[in-house]
């Protein structure tokens, strides 16, 4: 490969906010692939160490046309020299920001400190793979976004995030040949296929792979260790709150949902076809903008409505071809190191929400048989799922009426089992009889958060997504954490072992400064070992056992 760069990395100038600037044109690292040449930009990272961003690059052809709900294809050879100096666009959803939607958003953007050139050796660092959370509906792989490789980087191994279709364009499975489900799954598959054959290019080690998933990106990591489609792609995971071992059902298609989307955009569904091609017709922006009248309770209720599916057989490869929990069970997966858990609160907000909306309240207080199946993901209108649903109330909630005073702490702890905690210690339970798994809880609580209560400066506990504030930056959230902050040291500790982790497949490192005196051992299921992250790192056991016993009882295993 050819490198086209200043002799010492990139003298680049890094405005007082923290916000890397990119070089002149002339300045920028190229490098050439397979596919053909790509040019970057020079960046520096949260400490200012120098290093290479290639952002905004396709991964697949644009799933646009006849292509939409289709699985992707590769993307072809260019000529010329690709600009890749800058982000991409998301892909649809709702947003504020639509000049920055755009159907063609099958991108990937790599960063590296190192880059191979002629006459100098290869050396291959282990790579971290970054699936972005977002309920398969929201959010996306953008540098400047939620997705900023800032402290990454600070470390030594090579950074890749990535888009895949969200919504109805990513999901829609009807149970027939026209869509039969699992595309936003697919284009995952699709980019590790494209890093496979070029991270190298870029300083990688295709041999070093390491899956990081958040929420949606954990859930869909959970489908990768079974699917045949992903097999060999990867060879370590992070998988932080969420899998797919879970109290709801993976169903063969929701076609109810397509159903829904058809109205709501004014299409036919009096057959599959005829609405499928009506879907095709229909401007891709207009799926984001529907999405908030697609759901049933609240603003975002259920939380999980895009749901992977167990894929009939078209002659199609099929991403997902069994119910993973059974899979799971019969330890047909790929046994590799894995590292999981969950932050001490997670799903904080729609508690709140609902306690503070007087018509939420009334309706989950007077009819919960009918709303709490659809609010926490199981089966409904069953005889069975009232048995569930009063035992559930009983639990957490008590007797009396819901009310924000004496309820919130109880429905903040349904939200979280039922969406995150339980389908994620019962994949630490099943993985850990077939492979080495460390398993965390994230408890420390900074200064910034995704939910502030009772006030707009409070945060509610340590909920979801705030981890990742301390691994990845997004600026809307809160600042680049330098060391006069304390949440830095946070910062180099999680950084520090999901590095490790990568490097050695052990997130220890007994000569680290930020390390040295923990020693963070594998989880068995008799002592449930797990390191509590918190102001200091801590090696605890039984991790919500009384709760997860709960579920456990009301969904055992088959």
């Amino acid at each position: 490969m050819n490198l086209r760069a200043s002799g010492t990395l990139c003298l680049v100038v890094f405005l007082s906010l923290g916000i890397a600037n990119p070089m002149p044109p002339k300045n920028d690292p190229i490098v050439t692939t397979s596919l053909g040449k790509i040019r970057g930009a020079c960046l520096k990272s949260s400490t200012g160490k120098d290093f290479y961003a290639f952002r905004g690059m396709h991964y697949a052809k644009p799933p646009v046309n006849e292509l939409r709900f289709k699985a992707p294809l590769p993307v072809e050879k260019w000529n010329g020299i690709l600009d890749a100096t800058k982000d991409g666009p998301m892909c649809p959803q709702p947003t504020t920001n639509l000049s920055d939607v755009s159907e063609d958003c099958l991108r990937i953007n790599v960063y590296t400190h190192n880059l191979p050139s002629e006459g100098t050796s290869n050396v291959r660092k282990p790579v971290i793979v970054y699936l972005h959370p977002g309920g398969f509906y929201a959010v996306s792989g953008q540098s400047w976004n939620f997705a900023g490789p800032l402290y990454f980087m600070d470390r030594d191994i090579v950074l890749v995030t990535l888009n895949y279709r969200l919504g109805t364009l990513g999901f829609l499975s009807t149970g027939t040949a026209e869509a039969p489900g699992n595309a936003g799954l697919k284009d995952q598959v699709m980019a590790l296929k494209w890093i496979q054959s070029h991270i190298a290019n870029f300083g990688g080690d295709p041999n070093s792979i390491t899956l990081l998933g958040y929420s949606a990106g954990a859930l869909s990591i959970t489908m990768h260790l079974i699917s045949p489609m992903s097999r060999n792609l990867f060879h370590k995971a992070i998988v932080m709150s969420a899998s797919t071992t879970a109290q709801w059902e993976v169903p063969s298609n929701q076609l109810d949902l397509g159903q829904r989307q058809a109205r709501l955009l004014n299409c036919t569904d009096a057959t599959v076809k005829e609405m499928v091609d009506c879907l095709k017709m229909r401007n891709a922006v207009d799926f984001g903008t529907s999405l908030p009248n697609m759901f049933e309770f609240g603003n975002g209720n259920p939380v999980l409505l895009f749901k992977p599916v167990i894929e009939p057989d078209f002659g199609q490869e099929r991403f997902l071809t069994a119910d993973p929990t059974k899979v799971y069970q019969r330890g047909d997966f790929m046994r590799i190191p894995i590292i999981s858990g969950i932050t001490k609160d997670e799903f904080a907000f729609p508690a709140i929400s609902t306690l503070t909306n007087d018509t939420l309240r009334y309706q989950l207080d007077t009819d919960f048989n009918t709303w709490a199946p659809i609010n926490f993901l199981y089966e409904r209108n069953t005889k069975r799922s009232n048995q569930i649903s009063k035992k559930l109330r009983e639990y957490y909630l008590g007797d009396g009426p819901l009310s924000l005073e004496k309820s919130l702490d109880g429905l903040v702890k349904l939200y979280a089992d039922s969406l995150i905690g339980f389908q994620t210690l019962r994949f630490i339970h099943l993985v850990a009889q077939y492979t080495k798994v460390y398993q965390y809880r994230f408890s420390y609580q900074g200064r910034y958060s995704h939910t502030y209560y009772p006030d707009d400066k409070t945060p509610y506990g340590v909920v979801h997504h705030d981890d990742l504030l301390y691994l990845l930056t997004g600026p809307y959230i809160a600042p680049v954490f330098t060391d006069k902050d304390p949440e830095r040291k946070t910062v180099e500790r999680l950084t520090r072992m999901w590095t490790n982790f990568a490097h050695t497949s052990d997130p220890n490192n007994p000569s680290d400064e930020y390390l040295r005196n923990t020693h963070w051992t594998p989880f068995n299921t008799k002592q449930e070992q797990y390191l509590d992250i918190g102001e200091d790192l801590e090696m605890k056991h039984h991790l919500y056992s009384d709760r997860f016993n709960v579920w456990d009882n009301l969904f055992p295993l088959h």
